[in-house]
């Protein structure tokens, strides 16, 4: 099971850590990625990173503003988002797949946490 946190309503330029717990698997196995999907807009990649910490992934529009990290002690994925923009906007959501393929299928999702950029 996988759990996000930390969205809101941030102004254009702040920043958010969205966090996602995850819970009943062998979290330090699994390849992890956050995905977002905009208002009325297909659900798109955003980041992941390995089930080491030790490779990224970034789409680019967010690369130099978003940072993806995991904690393997706490079963914890965390994306620090800085300087936020409108197009930001959107749910983001969390996802675990057994294998690193950064934009392949994943195999276990969150419900996701909106996040909102006021202009």
């Amino acid at each position: 099971r996988l759990v996000e946190s930390g969205g809101g309503l941030v102004q254009a330029g702040g920043s958010l850590r969205l966090s996602c717990a995850a819970s009943g698997h062998s979290f330090s196995s699994y390849g992890m990625g956050w995905h977002r999907r905009a208002p009325g807009q297909e659900r798109e990649f955003v980041a992941a990173i390995d089930w080491s910490g030790g490779s990224t992934w970034y789409e680019k529009s967010v690369k130099g503003r978003f940072t993806i990290s995991r904690d393997n002690a706490k079963n914890t994925l965390y994306l620090q988002m800085n300087n936020l923009n409108t197009d930001d906007t959107a749910v983001y959501y969390c996802a675990a797949q057994m294998y690193s393929d950064p934009k392949g299928i994943y195999d276990y999702w969150g419900q996701g946490t909106q996040v909102t950029v006021s202009s």
